[in-house]
C-alpha cells in the first residue's frame, strides 16, 4: 500500500470533532480535521450552555444517559476550571404542576445517580425566608435547590482544537471537504479553501463523520450514498436580556406543556433565557429564532419572574438545530440525546465512523468511544487519557480561579480587576501570555472597544484560529453583547490588515461558503 498521509481524517470542528481530534493525536495517531466555516460555528456555541445530567430526561427514563453525563460533570470541572464552573439551580414548586414528592424524588436519584463528590447536594428552601425568592411573582412558597455546571460551550471547543494540535493534529478551518472516496483500502480525499477556492488532495486510512447537522449531507454529497436519513434536526433558540435578578444562581421552570426553561446569569450584566424544542428542517447554517420562540420564552419567564419580560428588553437572540438521532420519538423534546457512533467498512476496505446525536456533557465520553473504535480499525497506538488531562490554561485547582486572577494581576499592573477576571475565564493560565510584558497601558496596542486589546486579538489570531471580528466577538468570547456596530466593523477592517488583507471578490466568496453569523441576532 502507498504511504497515507493520516491515520484519521475528521469532518466537523465542534465539539465531536475537536473532542476526538484531541483524543486519537494524545494516542499518537496522524490527525487531519476539516472544518467548513470556523470552530464551533455551528450547534456547539449554540447550547444552553450547561454540563449538567439532564434532570428532565430521568422522565423518560434515559437513567444511563443521565448517569453518564452526571458522571462527567466533576471530571470536566477539573479539566477546565477557567470556562467550567459549579452553578446552583433554583426550582420553584408550581403548585399546578409536578407535585413536589415527585420533584424531591427526582432530584433524590440525581444526587445519587453519578457519583458526585464536590458538588453539593439538593436542598429545600423556604422562598419566604430566601434572597431567590426577590425576582419571583408572589405565590411562590418552596423551591428546591441542586447543582449543576456552567460552560462556555465555545471556548471548549477552541479549547480541545488547540490541545489537538499541540499534540500534533493538523486543523483546517475554512476549508471543506467536498469528496472522500474508498481507493484501494484508503480515503482519497479532496479538500476546498473557502477562502481562495483552491483545491488539495489527501488520503487517510480512516474517515470520521462529525459534521453535527450536516451529517446527513456529507453522506450524500461527499460520500456518495444517496438519500441517508439518520438524524432528526431540532432546533433550540434562546434570548438574552438584560438582568432580571442580581445573585449567581440560575432558575428551572417548569411549563404547563411539561417542558421547562431555564433563566441563567450570563455575562455579568444579563439574563439567558432557553430553550426551545422544535423540529427543524432547512439549512443548519441559516437558522433562526422565530416570532413564536421568542412569544413562548417570554411568555414561560413571565410566569415565574414579577418583571415580564418583553421583547424590547431582547439585546441578543441565538439558535442552534440539534443533530439528535432519529429515534421515532413522537415529539422533539423527547428525542434521545444518546450519541449513537456506526462503523462502515474496515481497515481492509476503508473505514469509516460517523457520529450521531449526543449532548455536550459528554463529548468526552463520545470522543474515546469514537478513538477507541479506531484502534479496533487501524490497530492500537496508545492507551486512552483524557479523563484527567488538563485543557489549555486549565491547570490549576478547581477552587484556584480567585488565586489564579490575583497572580495575573501581580504580573501586570496595569490590569484591572475586572479584565484581569475575564481573561482568566478565557484562558486560565495562559492569560499570561496575553500580559506578559504589559508595562504601562500603552503596551496593550488597540483598543477595540469594552475592554478588548490588540494584544489579545493577536493572540486569538496566533493561536486560536481567529480570522474575523466574528471569530472574536462571538466564539473565542462575548464581547460582541458590549462592543458597538461600528467598533466590530472596525475589528474587522484591523483583523483583514493584520492578517494581509483579502480582496473584496475572497472575502466574499467565503461569506457565501460559510454563512458567518448566521444564528445570532443583535438588537442594538
Amino acid at each position: 500500500m502507498a504511504t497515507v498521509e493520516y491515520d484519521i481524517a475528521i469532518i466537523g470542528g465542534g465539539i465531536n470533532g475537536c473532542g476526538i481530534a484531541r483524543d486519537a493525536a494524545g494516542r499518537g495517531y496522524s490527525v487531519l480535521l476539516c472544518e467548513q466555516g470556523d470552530f464551533a460555528s455551528g450547534t456547539s456555541s449554540e447550547s444552553t450552555k450547561l454540563i449538567h445530567g439532564g434532570l428532565r430526561y430521568l422522565e423518560f427514563y434515559e437513567f444511563r444517559l443521565v448517569r453518564e453525563a452526571l458522571m462527567e460533570r466533576e471530571l470536566l470541572w477539573a479539566m477546565a476550571p477557567h470556562i467550567i464552573w459549579p452553578l446552583r439551580f433554583i426550582l420553584p414548586h408550581h403548585k399546578g404542576l409536578r407535585p413536589a414528592w415527585f420533584l424531591r424524588l427526582g432530584l433524590f436519584i440525581y444526587d445519587h445517580l453519578g457519583g458526585r463528590k464536590l458538588l453539593p447536594g439538593t436542598r429545600t428552601i423556604d422562598l419566604a425566608a430566601d434572597p431567590a425568592d426577590k425576582p419571583l411573582r408572589p405565590g411562590f412558597s418552596k423551591a428546591f435547590e441542586y447543582s449543576d455546571c456552567w460552560v462556555d460551550d465555545a471556548r471548549l471547543v477552541i479549547l480541545n482544537a488547540r490541545d489537538a494540535a499541540d499534540r500534533g493534529a493538523v486543523l483546517k478551518t475554512r476549508t471543506k471537504i467536498t469528496s472522500a472516496r474508498r481507493d484501494g483500502g484508503v480515503w482519497t480525499i479532496t479538500m476546498r479553501d473557502g477562502e481562495t477556492g483552491a483545491a488539495e488532495n489527501t488520503t487517510a486510512r480512516l474517515l470520521v463523520n462529525a459534521a453535527g447537522p450536516w451529517v446527513d449531507k456529507v453522506l450524500d454529497d461527499a460520500l456518495g450514498q444517496q438519500a441517508a436519513h439518520n438524524v432528526r434536526l431540532v432546533k433550540g433558540s434562546h434570548i438574552v436580556v438584560r438582568a432580571l435578578f442580581d445573585h449567581d444562581k440560575a432558575y428551572i421552570f417548569q411549563n404547563a406543556d411539561g417542558r421547562i426553561i431555564f433563566a441563567i446569569p450570563y455575562e455579568r450584566d444579563f439574563t439567558l433565557i432557553g430553550t426551545t424544542d422544535e423540529d427543524f428542517d432547512g439549512d443548519p447554517g441559516s437558522v433562526a429564532i422565530s416570532d413564536e420562540e421568542i412569544d413562548y420564552l417570554s411568555e414561560a419567564a413571565s410566569e415565574y419572574f414579577s418583571q415580564a419580560v418583553r421583547r424590547d428588553d431582547i439585546v441578543w437572540t441565538y439558535s442552534g438545530v440539534r443533530p439528535l438521532f432519529d429515534d421515532g420519538a413522537s415529539k422533539a423534546q423527547e428525542v434521545t440525546r444518546e450519541y449513537i457512533l456506526k462503523a462502515d467498512g474496515d481497515a481492509q476496505s476503508g473505514a469509516l465512523i460517523n457520529i450521531f446525536g449526543g449532548k455536550i456533557t459528554t463529548f468526552r465520553r463520545l470522543a474515546e468511544a469514537a478513538v477507541d473504535m479506531a484502534d479496533d480499525l487501524l490497530g492500537k497506538l496508545g492507551p486512552t487519557w483524557t479523563a484527567h488531562a488538563a485543557l489549555p490554561g486549565g491547570d490549576f485547582a478547581v477552587d484556584g480561579f480567585d488565586a489564579e486572577v490575583e497572580t495575573l494581576r501581580r504580573s501586570c499592573p496595569v490590569l484591572d480587576g475586572d479584565h484581569a477576571r475575564r481573561l482568566v475565564r478565557a484562558y486560565g493560565t495562559r492569560a499570561r501570555q496575553i500580559v506578559a510584558g504589559v508595562t504601562d497601558k500603552s503596551d496593550w496596542g488597540e483598543q477595540f472597544g469594552a475592554d478588548l486589546t490588540e494584544r489579545e486579538v493577536r493572540y486569538l489570531i496566533d493561536n486560536e484560529w481567529a480570522r474575523s471580528a466574528d471569530d472574536v466577538l462571538w466564539r473565542r468570547s462575548k464581547l460582541g453583547l458590549r462592543l458597538s456596530d461600528a467598533e466590530a466593523e472596525r475589528l474587522d477592517a484591523w483583523m483583514q490588515a493584520a492578517r494581509g488583507g483579502k480582496n473584496e471578490a475572497v472575502r466574499h466568496h467565503e461569506d457565501d461558503e460559510i454563512g458567518v453569523s448566521g444564528s445570532g441576532s443583535m438588537v442594538r
